[in-house]
């Protein structure tokens, strides 16, 4: 007598293999985690919210002043780095820098200093948000919270994600404003760029001052997200602890690149290409 057939959707399951389904179901998991936060938002700003005082702020101290040297420098050098590379090929293939400045400063608002800002800080805000949460895991204290009638996403992750956004838009003003002037410092002792040319900000329009500042709150919102999403994934000892950091500083680095390109072919599609 033959064995009976197992339904169609093992077969199924079966059929497609363990990874994509293993993939669908982690974006459910990311998904059920993003409306939970903003879910722990509202309820925080409600009567009786179980939000801890002054946690956003302690937060904020942590994202944002302990990274605030971190991320200077780094964009301090790539901006640099940009600027002399820009002014070598421009002289190279046309001999004149006079525009240099004024696109490096579009380029700057836009573009280039939310996104490596958030690059800088996935790497190390978002390792030690999964090193923390993940930590809890193992060790069994979120479960010991639920147990006590508080929700680990609304303790946990609800301040790290208002202290994020806040923060990543100053750490953005502030490393897009260093590496300008690294730029023009560069420019001007390297190629003898005019200062009164280089800082220019004619060609920045309002619409790329908006385009930056919505990168800037979109990083910051997904870092926390995805950075906590794999601390609340660790399973087992210090060994699955290492495997939600790395995975998170992956993951967040990955979510600030696939939105960088969703956002600014959508403002491009927006504005007609006037950007």
């Amino acid at each position: 007598m033959s064995a009976a057939r197992p339904p169609w959707p093992v077969r199924a399951v079966a059929a497609i293999g363990r990874p994509p389904v293993t993939a669908v179901r982690a974006t459910v998991d990311l998904w059920l985690v993003l409306v939970s936060t903003l879910a722990g938002v509202v309820r925080s700003y409600r009567r009786g919210g179980r939000r801890p005082r002054g946690a956003v702020l302690e937060q904020m101290y942590a994202i944002g002043n302990r990274s605030l040297v971190f991320v200077a420098v780094t964009l301090g050098f790539i901006g640099m780095v940009m600027m002399y590379q820009a002014c070598l090929q421009f002289s190279r293939a046309i001999g004149d820098l006079s525009q240099v400045g004024v696109q490096f400063l579009r380029l700057v608002v836009s573009d280039f200093g939310p996104t490596l800002t958030a690059m800088m800080l996935a790497t190390r805000v978002g390792a030690g948000i999964a090193a923390e949460i993940g930590s809890m895991k193992v060790t069994e204290q979120l479960d010991a919270l639920r147990m006590s009638g508080v929700l680990p996403i609304d303790y946990l992750l609800v301040p790290r994600f208002l202290a994020s956004i806040v923060m990543t838009v100053a750490l953005t003003l502030i490393g897009s404003a260093i590496m300008y002037g690294a730029g023009g410092l560069t420019a001007y002792l390297s190629f003898g760029v005019n200062p009164r040319t280089f800082f220019d900000p004619a060609m920045v329009m309002p619409r790329h001052l908006v385009l930056g500042l919505l990168k800037a709150v979109t990083y910051g919102a997904a870092i926390p997200i995805v950075s906590g999403f794999c601390g609340l994934r660790a399973r087992g000892s210090s060994e699955g602890v290492g495997w939600a950091t790395t995975a998170a500083v992956v993951g967040s680095s990955f979510a600030v690149i696939t939105l960088d390109f969703a956002l600014s072919v959508g403002a491009l599609w927006f504005f007609g290409g006037k950007l």
